[in-house]
């Protein structure tokens, strides 16, 4: 009985061997497990951190957006404000004026155009030098 008794003990003690050889082992996996788990925390706390705010360069593109942003509004009023205003004459207007020797409208001095327009009635007269300040051609 004494043999058994040591064989008994000796497969116990067999079995033990190797259920701590595959404890030893499960740890070892769960180490490495949790080593790798707290690394991609880390990367990822470290990604946000350095996310959470702004670089030089996302700062400086924003306010350079905001300047475009500025300028193209400005610009668009400017337009809706040039398109309100008349750029032409009628064609009436411009052929009483190149009778009476005015074809450039850039350059319309006030005398030159007084002395155009004497020969008309004092109503058209109006009616020429409103239609010319209304196309910008005379102030």
């Amino acid at each position: 009985m004494e043999i058994e008794t040591n064989e008994m003990l000796q497969a116990g003690v067999e079995r033990m061997n190797a259920a701590t050889n595959v404890l030893e082992r499960l740890v070892a996996y769960l180490e490495q497990r949790e080593a790798a788990a707290t690394g991609e925390v880390q990367k990822i706390v470290a990604e946000v951190e350095r996310g959470s705010g702004y670089s030089e360069r996302e700062l400086e593109l924003e306010r350079r957006l905001t300047l475009a942003e500025q300028q193209i509004a400005e610009l668009r009023a400017q337009e809706s404000k040039a398109a309100s205003i008349r750029k032409t004459l009628p064609a009436t207007t411009t052929q009483l004026l190149a009778k009476q020797g005015i074809t450039a409208l850039d350059s319309i001095e006030a005398g030159a155009l007084d002395a155009a327009l004497t020969g008309l009635s004092l109503e058209q007269r109006v009616a020429v030098k409103a239609q010319l300040l209304r196309a910008g051609a005379f102030s």
